[in-house]
Parts: structure tokens; C-alpha cells; sequence
């Protein structure tokens, strides 16, 4: 039995924040696409913070493993322009 409660390939979303500006947009993106693959407009989800300083970003992904979710971020919390990554 595994101890694992996901069973992959499934649709995981991955929410991350940093400061309102192109640069953090890009980083998010790439890091996501660097495991997942090209990522489609319609799978991605912003969200302005109440005083526009900061940004939310949700990406939907297929997970396809825990090894790619894991890698994914351990990425994320090593790029300094991503503040969270949940």
C-alpha cells in the first residue's frame, strides 16, 4: 500500500506569489513549464493583492508523479523573484 493519497496523472494547482512585476510572471512560468510542459493561457490564474504590490498565480497542471511535483518546488522556493509557493 502507499502512503502516497494522490494517484497521478492528475490536475494539481500550483499557487505562487511574489511582487507585481513581468519578471515574477515569467520566472513562475518557466519554472512550471521547465517540469510540466508548455502551460496553456486558460491554465493560468492571477490575482492582484488589495494594495497592487503583489501578485497570485495559480497554474493547473496534469501532475504526472510526486518526483515532479517535489522538483517543481524545490525550483520555485530557489527563485528569489517567487516569495510563496504553495
Amino acid at each position: 500500500m502507499s502512503d502516497d493519497l494522490m494517484e497521478f496523472p492528475c490536475e494539481f494547482p500550483i499557487k505562487m506569489m511574489g511582487r507585481d512585476q513581468p519578471e515574477f510572471r515569467e520566472a513562475a512560468i518557466a519554472v512550471v513549464e521547465r517540469h510540466a510542459g508548455r502551460v496553456d493561457s486558460d491554465a493560468v490564474r492571477t490575482s492582484a493583492s488589495s494594495n497592487g504590490n503583489f501578485l497570485s498565480i495559480t497554474v493547473t497542471i496534469t501532475a504526472t508523479s510526486r518526483e515532479q511535483l517535489d522538483s517543481i518546488y524545490r525550483d520555485l522556493t530557489d527563485d528569489e523573484l517567487i516569495l510563496v509557493a504553495l
